[in-house]
């Protein structure tokens, strides 16, 4: 499970890289819907923070004129990444309890990572031979789920003990050290945009879904982490409800939910390079369904048992995604990976931004139980429907 020497740089390059964009991600994610139900907002609220994270389902819109920038990606990732962390220290000085310029504060470095993530995403797919892409994506994964640790574990630990200021500060800190190897490793040479032979393969970005592979694709994309998404929403809300601290959820969930997801990611793009693309997602994807049936028995029972269930979910939920973004990588044209990849990446987003919006409402309205449940089913037909696809041609194939 190493790469050759050769890449082993630019492997550690994206491993720093997305561990920038998981911090502030895992933050986010994992500490405000704790801070909302701790202040009584209501699962729907809670639900509806979910579209503070809109510019990572719609940066499709602008990804091709950051896939024009010239030169090396970097001229693109580090001054996005400086304005990320000025912005998390526009953050330290606001108030919790001021959610107008908390939300709006929020919703900007949401869209200057995300912009980021357009040149990042670029850059692993060009610094990725095809063989290498399975273990690769599970190095980029652990990266971002690293991120994730700090962010939605280590620093929400933090904010219980040191309070709002010093937790963004260190935040911001953070992300400006995890961009400096950007500046010391040489990128990979950027192929030229050219129109491929094929014309089922000469798809626009914006004409990505046409045609009966197309759709099949955009479904694969649209189901293939709904269920996850709609049942995990409600996960952090549910330990508050039953009574666990901030400081417990976020070692819970931020750092052994965070952990086993690297440790799924690393182990899922390890066999995504021995298997062929369809077996892996289907594997992983079978693999999340019971995972989120025993949410739903631990939403009964209560938290007794919840340290186990996160590891066991964080740690497949890690191999699903690995195998998913090794399948969008094998998609990219040359010359066009930032864009093609993004409305890859934004479809999935988008579908798992809409699950999460979803999901305070069928919690509220039926229960955690009845939820988890549903979100199991969805699961279930995202495993049979990879099994069920047929098979693409040209960029599609799997």
């Amino acid at each position: 499970m190493f790469f050759p020497r050769a890449t082993a740089g630019r492997a550690a390059l994206l491993t720093s890289l997305y561990f920038a964009q998981g911090l502030p991600f895992g933050l986010f994610t994992q500490a405000l819907p704790v801070m909302m139900r701790q202040q009584g907002y209501s699962l729907e609220s809670i639900g509806l923070a979910n579209l503070l994270a809109l510019p990572w389902a719609l940066k499709f819109l602008w990804a091709p004129w950051i896939d024009r920038v010239s030169g090396p990606r970097r001229r693109v990732i580090v001054p996005l990444n400086v304005v990320a962390a000025g912005l998390l220290s526009a953050l330290a000085v606001v108030s919790p309890g001021a959610m107008i310029p908390l939300i709006i504060t929020v919703f900007l470095c949401n869209l200057a990572a995300a912009t980021q993530d357009i040149a990042t995403d670029g850059l692993a797919v060009e610094s990725l031979p095809p063989a290498e892409r399975g273990l690769g994506n599970g190095v980029q994964v652990a990266g971002y789920r690293l991120g994730m640790v700090v962010g939605g574990g280590a620093l929400v630990q933090l904010f219980d003990a040191k309070g709002w200021m010093y937790t963004f500060f260190t935040a911001a800190f953070a992300i400006t050290v995890a961009t400096l190897p950007l500046l010391f490793v040489s990128p990979p040479d950027r192929p030229a945009p050219g129109a491929p032979a094929s014309g089922r393969d000469a798809l626009r970005w914006d004409r990505w879904f046409a045609g009966r592979d197309g759709l099949a694709w955009f479904g694969l994309l649209i189901l293939y982490k709904l269920g996850d998404s709609f049942g995990t929403s409600m996960v952090k809300p549910m330990f508050v409800d039953q009574g666990l601290s901030l400081g417990e959820i976020g070692a819970l969930i931020g750092l052994r939910g965070s952990i086993a997801g690297m440790v799924g990611a690393l182990v899922g793009g390890w066999f995504v390079g021995k298997w062929r693309r369809r077996a892996a997602l289907a594997v992983f994807a079978a693999l999340q369904v019971p995972t989120l049936a025993l949410y739903a028995w631990l939403a009964v029972a209560g938290p007794a048992h919840a340290a186990e269930i996160v590891v066991v979910e964080h740690l497949f939920s890690g191999m699903a995604t690995a195998a998913l973004f090794t399948a969008m990588m094998d998609a990219c044209r040359p010359g066009h990976a930032g864009s093609d990849y993004t409305v890859q990446a934004s479809v999935v987003v988008l579908a798992q931004g809409l699950g999460g919006i979803a999901s305070g409402f069928s919690a509220h309205h039926f229960g955690y139980p009845a939820h988890m449940a549903v979100a199991t089913g969805l699961s279930v037909v995202a495993a049979g429907y990879v099994l069920v696809i047929r098979r693409g041609e040209g960029r599609f194939l799997l």
